[in-house]
């Protein structure tokens, strides 16, 4: 049964009070009373079905590379359901998937696939693509770079930048804290997990790329959509990070962005009316604005 609003129920109650006080004035007026009611009723449904009817919280936590997804997808979604309110926690892609887990958040937000034992327990919905930027100051020489050489790079064979076309200078290596999905996504790709020799390990995307920034010697990753013009992204075996290679699969340091649900709770009315846009083809523009690439559309 469709639930009546307080806003329907008087505008139905006053239709129907006015009709009857003119009843005694003839068929008429009370059939055409009876008329104009029913269709005020029907307007004030059809226009609480457009603004959306849902209410209440979904909860969302976990990737700080997916900050500026969310943010979109959040803006996007209250326009069609204006009564829910999503809460967003950067607390980084262990966290997140840890949340789903634990059921204290609705929704995890992780930045890399789900392991395999992780899958026990919860299911992994990918909503976007991200390309994991290699980073390097403007003042840098180096424009391009292979995976091997990020390879030894980060693992500390290479250890000067002229050994990669750059200048004299000792390189200094700028990565993400431990449980960080971006470093666990380019780790595991490039083949260097747990073997990174980090100068620094920063806990937000924002403050690798300030770090980069400071310093002429520095290197380090960041997602895609977090990159601005403050540092120099080089190619990677001659392909630059854009939606396009990342999309098609030409760019090799890539991760996806993951809704992550527990398997043994069915999600909110709210929190899965959310999870249905985010994997709509209505996000795809969305997404796409906030610098990462969309798998529906």
């Amino acid at each position: 049964m469709k639930k009546i609003t307080r806003r329907s129920f008087i505008t139905v109650c006053g239709a129907a009070a006015a009709a009857m006080a003119l009843t005694a004035c003839g068929g008429a007026a009370s059939s055409t009373v009876a008329s104009s009611a029913a269709e005020s009723t029907s307007s004030s449904a059809a226009a609480e079905t457009a603004a959306g009817t849902l209410s209440g919280n979904v909860a969302t936590g976990g990737s700080t590379s997916m900050k500026n997804v969310i943010a979109a997808l959040t803006e996007g979604f209250a326009e069609v359901e204006p009564g829910v309110t999503v809460s967003y926690d950067p607390t980084g892609s262990g966290a997140g998937i840890t949340g789903a887990t634990d059921k204290t958040l609705d929704i995890g937000l992780s930045s890399r696939a789900l392991k395999d034992d992780e899958k026990n327990d919860v299911d992994g919905t990918t909503v976007a693509l991200d390309g994991i930027a290699i980073v390097v100051n403007k003042a840098s020489k180096v424009a391009d770079l292979t995976v091997e050489q990020l390879k030894q790079m980060f693992t500390g064979e290479i250890t000067n930048w002229k050994d990669v076309g750059g200048d004299d200078g000792e390189i200094v290596l700028v990565g993400r804290e431990a449980g960080s999905g971006t470093r666990d996504g380019f780790e595991s790709i490039v083949d260097v997990k747990d073997g990174c020799k980090y100068a620094q390990e920063l806990t937000a995307t924002g403050a690798v790329i300030s770090a980069v920034e400071a310093n002429p010697l520095a290197v380090g990753y960041a997602s895609l959509s977090a990159v601005g013009d403050t540092v120099a992204m080089v190619t990677v075996e001659g392909v630059e990070c854009s939606e396009d290679t990342v999309k098609d699969g030409s760019y090799k340091i890539q991760r996806p962005f993951v809704f992550v649900t527990n398997k043994s709770v069915a999600l909110s009315e709210q929190a899965q009316a959310f999870v249905d846009f985010a994997t709509s083809k209505d996000a795809a523009d969305l997404i796409r604005t906030a610098g990462a690439v969309p798998v529906n559309e």
